[in-house]
């Protein structure tokens, strides 16, 4: 089905197979943030006439909030490399070429780096487009008011979203709170999590000097 511009879900067997995976491990809430991902992603695609594949994306799309989800409640790895494995294993059981596997895993393990993406391939490029355009409104004002309108009534953001995409985010790491230093994760557990303490990059550097003299003077 088009939703909107021209733009729909891939009508393909590993679509519908990605689209049934995501359903059953995925609350309403991150399942209808993934699919608008997708789209926001493709819509910016299109505008700037960027050659991607519909498949991929939409496989990274649906597949890169996964690490949030009770399965990786024991993983210490960051929850975006526990999605892009998650991805690539299943794509590797459909015999996807390695290159685009890549591609895929790269988006996902990478859309909440901010300044890399954009410089790399379309699908990796759009995937933290629309991620970025469903969480915080970057690019807004460049889809149209009836883009916007369409996918948001497709697949609806509900009451309260941001409080309730902030707690989903949380609850997905709150148990690996160091595997967010660098991104922009760690703002999360800040913001929910009073106790926690942001490791600074410039005191780390300063332990290690200390530790070098240290080991000069011994």
């Amino acid at each position: 089905m088009i939703i909107t511009d021209g733009i729909k879900i891939p009508d393909s067997k590993m679509a519908r197979e990605v689209t049934q995976i995501v359903r059953l491990m995925e609350s309403d809430l991150l399942f209808n943030h993934s699919t608008r991902a997708y789209f926001w992603g493709a819509l910016a695609g299109q505008r700037k006439g960027l050659k991607y594949d519909p498949e991929l994306l939409y496989t990274a799309a649906m597949f890169h909030d996964i690490g949030l989800t009770q399965s990786f409640r024991e993983s210490q790895l960051r929850f975006e490399v526990d999605g892009a494995n998650a991805a690539r294993d299943f794509l590797q059981s459909h015999g996807i070429a390695e290159r685009d596997i890549d591609k895929v895993w790269t988006a996902i393990a990478l859309h909440t780096t901010l300044g890399i993406p954009e410089h790399m391939d379309p699908e990796i490029a759009l995937l933290q487009d629309g991620v970025g355009m469903d969480v915080v409104g970057l690019g807004y004002e460049k889809y149209t008011d009836n883009q916007r309108d369409t996918v948001v009534v497709a697949y609806p953001r509900g009451r309260d979203f941001e409080h309730r995409i902030i707690d989903a985010f949380y609850q997905g790491q709150k148990h690996r709170p160091a595997s967010t230093y660098g991104t922009v994760n760690e703002d999360v557990i800040a913001y929910k999590d009073k106790n926690f303490h942001h490791r600074n990059f410039c005191s780390m550097i300063s332990a290690s000097l200390c530790m070098h003299r240290d080991h000069q003077d011994s």
